[in-house]
């Protein structure tokens, strides 16, 4: 059972009244109660089942201008007597930075919106259980699958973020998470692939026997893999792939990247860096959306920010301390992005395919592979080749490589966005790119 507001709250008075008491001049300090259970199996047997029931407590004081935060999963009163002590202390001898601070009053967040973001249902471990068998048993209905592994997680969460300007609040969030990895063999030589799910109320989950069958097909499909030659060719980009480009973006936009002068994108603000039809949106209101909230992790209230409008970059990914050295106001963005997505395309997934007699179809790549500084991307990769809008064949053992500058003005989106994950992006074509092989 997750510890109420009321309960987090008095941890939380009681550690900013503790910290003024010592001198601090502003306080900020967030309480979190966890509560997750977890279930794996691998070849249709019970491997794991484990419950973790968990709090978390941060604390950040500030004596004028130094700042210094602490840790403690302890919230014993004589545990938080000496973890205040500590911190205080810390920031009496940390140097003075005239970035520190906490956020603008005006800023906060004002009322808590509901956007169905918990849900109370309890599936207990015998169904746990149940759902992975069924998961399990449509992954290994093809003799090709050798190797299977499912897990299933929920996950509740009850938070409150405080600070010394008055600001309090809190809400509870939950998470229920199934994936199955399938290993698939023919002639001696493995594939594997997998499926997730990941939602906020349980009745929204995939069904188990889709996530086992899915995953099943998708490491049939990539058995018999092919080398191909060196090239350039246009690459489409599988949803669960191109999401990562945002993700890179997001990274070049933050406002720590812009004002270190360590991303591509430094100055960009104004300019066309994507061809005008692709628009990007980061949406902390979706209902039941994985990356939605109420306020950032300082509090400030978070709302519809477009990032990218008709191809040019709109807005940065401010939080306050970074907004001080760039002389701009946080737009509730610390700890990052919320629903961050590209609005669709106009193309379906098979006119995408058809655009071109020869394309490469990417569903899997290897390393990080982007660099903000440079713009340089290149990842090892797998895949299928498209042939006049069909595919022929798998593909493994590849490097596709570009840079982020070119690759964002060569974009062609499809239509078929899913909200799957907190990044989320359609089919993505990049109308060519280097691709090393054999």
């Amino acid at each position: 059972m997750l510890k109420e507001q009321e309960f987090l709250n008095k941890i939380a008075s009681y550690c900013i009244d503790n910290s003024k008491k010592l001198g601090a001049t502003d306080i900020g300090v967030k309480v979190i109660h966890s509560v997750s259970e977890n279930v794996s199996f691998r070849n249709k047997k019970l491997e794991e089942s484990n419950r973790a029931d968990s709090f978390a407590l941060n604390l950040t004081t500030y004596i004028n201008k130094k700042k210094s935060s602490i840790n403690s999963s302890d919230l014993s009163e004589s545990n938080l007597s000496k973890l205040i002590e500590r911190c205080i202390e810390a920031t009496k001898i940390t140097p003075e930075d005239d970035s520190n601070s906490l956020p603008d009053i005006d800023l906060m967040s004002k009322k808590i919106k509901d956007l169905k973001l918990y849900d109370n249902t309890h599936y207990t471990n015998d169904k746990k259980i149940e759902f992975l068998q069924k998961v399990e048993s449509a992954a290994s209905i093809n003799d090709k699958i050798v190797n299977t592994e499912a897990g299933f997680s929920e996950n509740k969460k009850n938070f409150v973020l405080a600070n010394s300007n008055g600001f309090s609040s809190g809400y509870k969030t939950s998470n229920f998470t199934s994936s199955c990895v399938a290993v698939s063999r023919i002639n001696g030589a493995m594939e594997r692939d997998y499926e997730f799910g990941s939602k906020r109320h349980l009745h929204d989950m995939l069904k188990p026997e889709d996530i086992g069958r899915i995953a099943a097909e998708k490491a049939i499909k990539k058995l018999g893999p092919k080398k191909i030659q060196s090239e350039k060719i246009g690459i489409i980009f599988d949803k669960r792939i191109s999401k990562g480009i945002l993700s890179t973006l997001a990274n070049a936009v933050s406002a720590s990247a812009i004002s270190r002068g360590t991303s591509f994108l430094k100055d960009q603000i104004g300019n066309q860096i994507f061809t005008d039809n692709i628009n990007i949106i980061d949406d902390p209101n979706i209902e039941k959306g994985l990356g939605s909230q109420n306020f950032d992790s300082e509090g400030v209230e978070t709302n519809m920010l477009k990032i990218v409008d008709n191809g040019i970059l709109k807005n940065y990914l401010i939080d306050t301390y970074y907004g001080k050295k760039l002389n701009l106001k946080s737009n509730g963005r610390s700890g990052g992005t919320t629903n961050l997505y590209f609005e669709n395309g106009a193309l379906d997934f098979n006119e995408l395919l058809k655009l071109e007699k020869k394309f490469l179809y990417i569903t899997e790549t290897i390393g990080h592979g982007g660099n903000i500084i440079t713009g340089d991307y290149s990842v090892g990769a797998s895949g299928y080749m498209i042939e006049d809008g069909e595919i022929t064949y798998p593909v493994s053992e590849i490097t596709i490589a570009g840079n982020f500058k070119d690759m964002f003005k060569n974009i062609v989106l499809a239509n078929d966005l899913e909200f799957k994950y907190s990044t989320n992006a359609p089919t993505l074509l990049i109308k060519e790119m280097t691709v090393a092989g054999k």
